[in-house]
This record gives C-alpha cells, sequence and structure tokens, in this order.
C-alpha cells in the first residue's frame, strides 16, 4: 500500500481545517493510500514565505517517508505560481505524485504528467519573459546614458606601491584606502609589458595624509 501525507492549510485562526481532512481522507479510501501523517498549516496566510508544516512535510519529503501528497486545492499548498511549479518539480523530482481534490489533479496518472508539462512551459515562460524584461531595462538604461553595474574604482596606483614599498601591510593598505585586499593585490600586481600603466587619481582625490 502506498503511503500519503495530507497537507492543509486555512488563512486564519477562526477557520477549520476538518472540511479539508475529510474530503482528503476519503480520497485516500478510495485510492487505497496509507495516510503516514497530516501536516496542518493553521492560521497561515497564503502569501506566507515560511510555513511550518509546509517545510517539514517537504523535509519529510526529502527522506522518502511517503509516496504521495494529497492537497485539497492547489491554492492551499503555493503561495504562487512560481513557488507553485518549485513545489511540483522537487516533488516530481523525488518520485512523489501530487494529488489535488477539487482539480481532480494526479500527476501519477497521465492527465496529471500533461500538467506537469503544461506547468513547466509555464514556468519557462515566465523565466523568459523576466530575462527579456531586464534586458529591455538595461537597454533603456545604455539609451539614456545611466551606467548599469559596478563603477569602476579610481584607485591611485602609484600610492599604493608607494606605501607598501614603505612597509605596509595588505591588511593596513586595505584599510587607509577603503578597499579589500583583493584589489590591494590587483593594484599592486605588475602590468603586462604592452599594456599601459593605469592612471593615478587626480591629487584632490588622494589618501589625506596620516599623522605619524
Amino acid at each position: 500500500m502506498k503511503r500519503a501525507a495530507l497537507y492543509l492549510r486555512v488563512s486564519t485562526l477562526d477557520q477549520n481545517p476538518d472540511s479539508q481532512r475529510h474530503d482528503l481522507e476519503q480520497m485516500a479510501a478510495q485510492r487505497g493510500l496509507e495516510i503516514v501523517e497530516r501536516y496542518v498549516d493553521h492560521g497561515y496566510s497564503g502569501t506566507r514565505a515560511r510555513r511550518p508544516a509546509l517545510d517539514r512535510m517537504m523535509s519529510d519529503a526529502r527522506h522518502g517517508r511517503f509516496d504521495a501528497v494529497l492537497v485539497w486545492a492547489s491554492d492551499r499548498l503555493a503561495r504562487s505560481v512560481k513557488h507553485f511549479v518549485e513545489v511540483l518539480s522537487e516533488l516530481d523530482h523525488l518520485g512523489i505524485a501530487y494529488v489535488s481534490y477539487r482539480e481532480n489533479i494526479d500527476t501519477a496518472g497521465p492527465l496529471g504528467r500533461a500538467v506537469m508539462i503544461i506547468v513547466a512551459a509555464i514556468a519557462e515562460l515566465e523565466r523568459s519573459l523576466i530575462v527579456e524584461r531586464v534586458r529591455a531595462g538595461m537597454r533603456r538604461a545604455r539609451l539614456e546614458g545611466r551606467h548599469i553595474g559596478r563603477r569602476p574604482l579610481d584607485l591611485d596606483h602609484e600610492a599604493i606601491r608607494r606605501d607598501r614599498a614603505s612597509g605596509m601591510s595588505l591588511g593596513q593598505l586595505a584599510k587607509a584606502y577603503r578597499i579589500s585586499r583583493t584589489t590591494v593585490r590587483r593594484a599592486l600586481a605588475p602590468v603586462p609589458k604592452g599594456m599601459p600603466q593605469p592612471a593615478s587619481q587626480p591629487q584632490e582625490n588622494r589618501r589625506p595624509e596620516t599623522a605619524a
């Protein structure tokens, strides 16, 4: 007999998950499934990123403690289309069937597998649209003359080399110039032949002199 987990959620404390439990227990009995655990998030909105019972259920799924997850409706399980796709994809990867009472979805059957293909296609479309929106935003920023990404550091390489030669450690240089040790090492690295020497900062932007 296959093992099943029930996931139930109600948004407010005055709601009762018993009606969901009754329908799911009846469906499990009809399908010959043994209920091994009931996970209940009582008083948790569907928009909440963290839900204790759902997190515990997914952890148990990764440990192979059941073969199917039964929910009353898909909106009880996921907070968004993206989250729904992520949960279904992980369950499918773990070989765990997903069954929804209200939508009559069972990913163990042919119709359920077709639903998984549609859901995956929607997820791929959503990712493509996000990428295209990001690229369009970057193109618009370039046309408007706005800088994209980190601005290059304007370092006084000569001063850094001079201070290093005077005995300052990498840590002291990093602190003095407010840069990372990795950046200090790059500034101290010899410039390959044929490459132009890095330009020094203007005098007014150099590190202020400190008292001895």
